[in-house]
């Protein structure tokens, strides 16, 4: 119980720090202030680790570093959606620290609930290592089916639901909650995102939970390895945002990552089988895969993700692509007052378009195909010309 109340204070005490030293203050985080921070953690985290390892033994610190690199490996593919949640709804640069937070905070929060959920069941029913290893199993055939950052919407059920019971402003109020528009207190739309990463957040759990819960059943392990993935995920964002398209494989590494897990849930539950119609209620006798070998497989899976996504032609096209994106939307809404602001975006935007067009024909097609993006850049070209003539 002590152990349990020091971690919760040590993990309560890191969130504060980071709201009060960094979040508070809306800013845009420098390239070296990311780089620190999320060392900073990362070290937090591995500290921790050799602590489980030293204290806990061999087995648990195996445990605690598996799920710490699974569940590091997930929350960067939660980065993306949060781009896009956030690009969604234009939060600006400054107020994005905190939406990051509110997220950390909630998932934390949310993930916290499923874990005691799951504990409780897998104590109470072997037989929930089937449902894990399933779940685990259809996620990773959706991770494989073919995306683009287009498919993902911010507009989540939670959001839909916000619009229709709460008034809601059009333009931000700095960072606040709620604002007053006509008389009227209504909420900001700094609180319609943060309920569509909230929603967001309560569909990762889903997954993430049954991943380490094939990695390790102590609550505790479950529990830090989860908590420590998150802490630094909002410093982390800021590091890796302009490499985040550049990860072009990591769905696919990610897929093998918990097909793997899945595969070594379903043969846990064969060894530890009681149900009536598998074997006549009897435990299978079945290979277990051990948490050492799940380690060097995670790891390895990972790196070859990894390296082959930043030596990827259509990875580095990814970048170009998400430039082009962001600049035709700021020529768009910036003003016709500001026409050298104008004419420098529209610069960079067409000199974006002559690197896409030097790509292999198999990349252009590809591109062509996002007609959302197609649309967004015609636009671009009409609005140019127009203003032009």
């Amino acid at each position: 119980m002590i152990v349990w109340l020091l971690t919760i204070a040590g993990i309560g005490g890191l969130l504060v720090f980071d709201f009060v030293v960094h979040v508070r203050r809306a800013h845009c985080p420098t390239l070296r202030e990311a780089t620190v921070w999320s060392a900073l953690y990362v070290g937090i985290a591995l500290l921790f680790g050799l602590g489980v390892l030293v204290f806990g033994g061999t087995a648990m610190g195996t445990e605690y570093f598996a799920g710490y690199v699974t569940e590091k490996a997930l929350s960067v593919d939660n980065l993306f959606v949060f781009l896009v949640v956030m690009s969604s709804f234009r939060v600006p640069r400054a107020n994005q620290q905190k939406v990051l937070l509110f997220g950390i905070v909630f998932s934390l929060v949310a993930r916290t609930g499923f874990i005691l959920l799951g504990a409780a069941l897998l104590a109470a029913f072997s037989w929930v290592f089937y449902v894990f290893g399933l779940v685990l199993l259809v996620t990773a055939g959706n991770l494989i089916k073919p995306s683009s950052e287009e498919d993902r919407n911010a507009d989540n059920v939670m959001v839909r639901i916000a619009r229709k019971l709460f008034r809601t402003a059009d333009d931000y109020d700095g960072d606040k909650l709620f604002t007053v528009d006509r008389g009227r207190r209504v909420m900001t739309p700094m609180l319609l995102v943060m309920v569509a990463i909230g929603g967001t957040d309560l569909l990762f759990a889903l997954d993430s939970i049954p991943a380490i819960f094939g990695l390790t059943q102590h609550v505790f392990i479950v529990f830090t390895a989860t908590a420590f993935s998150l802490l630094g995920l909002r410093q982390l964002f800021f590091l890796i945002d302009g490499m985040l398209n550049r990860l072009v494989y990591l769905s696919y590494g990610l897929a093998v990552i918990l097909g793997f897990i899945g595969v070594k849930l379903v043969l846990h539950a064969l060894h530890e089988n009681n149900l009536p119609f598998i074997n006549n209620g009897e435990p299978v006798a079945v290979a277990e895969v051990g948490t050492g070998l799940s380690l060097i497989v995670i790891f390895a899976v990972l790196v070859i993700t990894v390296i082959a996504s930043l030596t990827s032609q259509w990875g580095r096209a990814q970048n170009v692509i998400a430039s082009a994106r962001r600049h035709a939307i700021e020529f768009l809404e910036t003003e016709e007052n500001d026409p050298d602001r104008r004419a420098e975006v529209f610069a960079m935007l067409c000199t974006e378009e002559m690197t896409l067009k030097r790509l292999p024909e198999k990349y252009r097609t590809r591109i062509r195909e996002e007609e959302k993006l197609m649309t967004l850049l015609h636009r671009a070209h009409t609005e140019h010309a127009r203003t032009t003539v």
